[in-house]
């Protein structure tokens, strides 16, 4: 139906109820970029955070309900030849300068809403353009990322901004601590 915002997923003749709310999904959005987490473990987060009654599913169903899932996430897109691509987006590091483009889009300071759809979310995402500092740090990755020469003015704006333009690498307790430890050995 056009202009519908789903509410439940369809598994088999049931009906669930999901979390519909942005920041919910942003807390799926995290556990997929947590290196603790096992891409298993992030999909078990992603089914039991989104389902209302995660439990109620029977087992048999939840492959489907895992794809469902993704296609909710994904705002009703559906790719035939998903290709690993460059990360250009991290939420969490990212939303310092994303919901002030998002807000510049909606006019309005959209945390400040009781509750917003996951799909408007996206919405109001997918229309930030123009020459905003958001725009400006995902124009530079998406060109790093295909390897194309940056222009002169990006190639200075990367440099005052490296930090704000290169996505950090997350890494786990364990080779975090290795990283602790070999600084040690070669101070």
């Amino acid at each position: 139906m056009i202009g519908y915002l789903p509410e439940t997923l369809s598994i088999g003749s049931q009906e669930y109820g999901i979390a519909t709310d942005y920041r919910d999904i942003l807390v799926i959005m995290e556990a997929y970029n947590d290196p603790e987490l096992s891409k298993e473990e992030a999909v078990l987060v992603m089914l039991r955070f989104l389902y209302d009654d995660f439990l109620s599913i029977p087992v048999k169903d939840r492959q489907v309900a895992a794809e469902k899932a993704i296609w909710f996430l994904d705002c009703g897109q559906v790719e035939d030849n998903k290709k690993a691509s460059k990360k250009l987006i991290d939420w969490d590091q990212d939303q310092a300068v994303l919901f002030p483009a998002i807000n510049k889009v909606a006019g309005r300071e959209v945390r400040a809403d009781d509750y917003m759809h996951w799909w408007t979310f996206m919405g109001l995402f997918m229309e930030i353009g123009g020459d905003g500092l958001f725009s400006q740090v995902l124009t530079i990755r998406q060109k790093m990322a295909k390897g194309k020469k940056l222009e002169k003015w990006e190639q200075e704006f990367y440099r005052s901004n490296k930090a704000l333009c290169d996505i950090k690498t997350r890494y786990t307790q364990e080779e975090q601590t290795e990283k602790e430890h070999l600084k040690q050995i070669f101070r």
